[in-house]
């Protein structure tokens, strides 16, 4: 299981999303039009232009009239990712697990195109989508190429408040343990996301579904 994990502290995101911008850069992906739809979030989900979100969620507070809640989405490159599973079933290879375990897909655009729809069904999150532009389907892939360079994502890397970091597994365990202690003092409560599951452990100090839907 040994490899690169992100760690999310969601009481870090200030929502600049210097993320989002930073992985549309690193990775050439066009500006969106975006429009006024009733949220600052923009777009209003992830799409082929979009690996990475930063999402805004207005909720009611008793002490406040409303608090926001801030939650950088993107990949969550599963330990065992049902995607692989599900596209292993159409086409062998679409998906594939590299040594530091980065979920990516084929440079095969026939074969990944004939498993697309069975990777979109089977992501819990509904995070992959489709791109006119590259005719294929798309998605965070971790920043293979600067990970396997020795640098950091170019998410983490833009991330101003260490909301967003990446590294080792038992550095991110660690540093997630301690901001874990940290909220629960400050806070009161906290708890870690998906600890078991997932590349991608979200510290969060209320009700996930009020961060994002839950995975289904």
């Amino acid at each position: 299981m040994a490899g690169k994990f992100f760690f999310v502290d969601t009481t870090r995101c200030t929502a600049c999303r210097g993320c989002q911008i930073a992985c549309k850069q690193w990775n050439k992906l066009p500006a969106g039009k975006t429009m006024q739809y009733g949220s600052y979030q923009n777009p209003a989900d992830l799409d082929g232009n979009t690996y990475r979100l930063v999402r805004f969620d207005e909720h009611p507070s008793k002490k406040n009239s409303m608090v926001w809640y801030f939650f950088t989405e993107a990949c969550r490159h599963c330990l065992a990712p049902p995607c692989k599973k599900k596209a292993d079933q159409v086409v062998k290879d679409a998906i594939i697990v590299n040594d530091f375990g980065a979920v990516l897909y084929t440079k095969d655009t026939k074969k990944l195109k004939k498993a697309a729809k069975a990777i979109k069904q089977a992501c819990p999150w509904s995070i992959p989508n489709w791109s006119n532009k590259k005719k294929q389907i798309v998605k965070c892939h971790m920043c293979h190429e600067r990970v396997a360079a020795g640098l950091k994502t170019a998410c983490s890397k833009a991330c101003p408040t260490g909301a967003l970091n990446f590294g080792e597994e038992a550095e991110m365990k660690k540093l997630a343990n301690e901001r874990l202690a940290a909220a629960k003092k400050k806070f009161g409560k906290g708890e870690i996301l998906d600890l078991e599951d997932v590349r991608v452990l979200y510290l969060v100090i209320d009700e996930q579904s009020k961060y994002r839907p839950v995975a289904l």
